[in-house]
């Protein structure tokens, strides 16, 4: 005879767990934690299905996996009127997928199906205008910039985005959306020189990062310290930093940011365009 013990946890505490699980690389401790919660309210089990469809998008983004597309069609399920976050999560999904179809990452639309890449950056646009609050529509903006400046490879166009993301997260407290908004105006430092700027914008986003416990997230952030070390001479401190951040990623499952790290350490520099542009 098997006993069974009930547990009751606040909704809010338990889901902000799965996210803090997901955030340290944990995605499958995040998702038995929210496979394993049953609820009775249909609202309440629309949430945990989101909740899992944006765990496993962290996990497919930093582990290589492919779990998204099944949860976001659970989720769907649950909300089967439409859900803002649900979709913000298919967008994010379909920009991975064009992002790495062979993993392959950088600035451009090569290879790529037109008609795909205007309907990603038309539902952008939408979940732009349709935003309930301040905040989720500096993701959304977030997100046009990565469609414009990755996809399009239209650079000039891209910062404005970023900017909005940037004012909308510090103003609406949301560390990680800043920390992405300093990350790709970064980017645009480095590459049009400006070492300094880059550094201070990198650094900052690497702290906040910290802060929210996301590791694989702060691995992924010294990448770029590792590649501004190298481009202002420190080849030593890049050749250590890449080397802790291989070994890192490595034990904690992030195959793409190891691949990355690797790469580095043999003379790649995963900030740099694909070649022939």
């Amino acid at each position: 005879m098997t006993n069974t013990t009930s547990t009751f946890v606040d909704l809010d505490e338990l889901l902000a767990s799965a996210r803090d699980l997901a955030l340290a690389g944990r995605w499958q401790r995040a998702l038995r934690l929210l496979d394993t919660t049953t609820c009775e309210a249909p609202e309440d089990r629309a949430r945990l299905a989101l909740a899992a469809a944006e765990v496993a998008l962290e996990s497919d983004w930093f582990g290589g996996t492919r779990l998204t597309a099944d949860r976001a069609e659970r989720a769907e399920k649950e909300v089967p009127g439409g859900d803002w976050d649900l979709d913000f999560v298919r967008l994010r999904h379909d920009y991975l997928r064009l992002l790495r179809p062979d993993g392959a990452s950088r600035h451009g639309p090569e290879g790529k199906a037109p008609d795909a890449l205007a309907e990603l950056r038309r539902r952008g646009q939408a979940l732009r205008e349709g935003a309930p609050d301040e905040v989720r529509r500096g993701w959304a903006s977030m997100y046009l910039g990565l469609i414009t400046d990755n996809l399009f490879g239209e650079r000039d166009a891209a910062p404005a985005h970023y900017e909005a993301a940037l004012r909308a997260g510090e103003s609406g407290g949301d560390d990680l959306l800043v920390r992405e908004a300093l990350r790709h105006l970064g980017d645009h430092d480095h590459d049009a020189g400006e070492h300094e700027r880059a550094l201070e914008r990198w650094r900052r986003a690497t702290a906040l990062g910290a802060r929210a416990g996301m590791i694989p997230g702060v691995l992924s952030q010294q990448m770029l310290l590792a590649v501004l070390a190298r481009d202002t001479g420190d080849e030593g401190g890049a050749t250590a930093l890449a080397t802790e951040i291989a070994r890192w990623a490595e034990a904690i499952g992030a195959g793409h940011l190891h691949g990355q790290a690797a790469g580095f350490l043999a003379g790649i520099d995963p900030t740099a365009p694909p070649q022939g542009r």
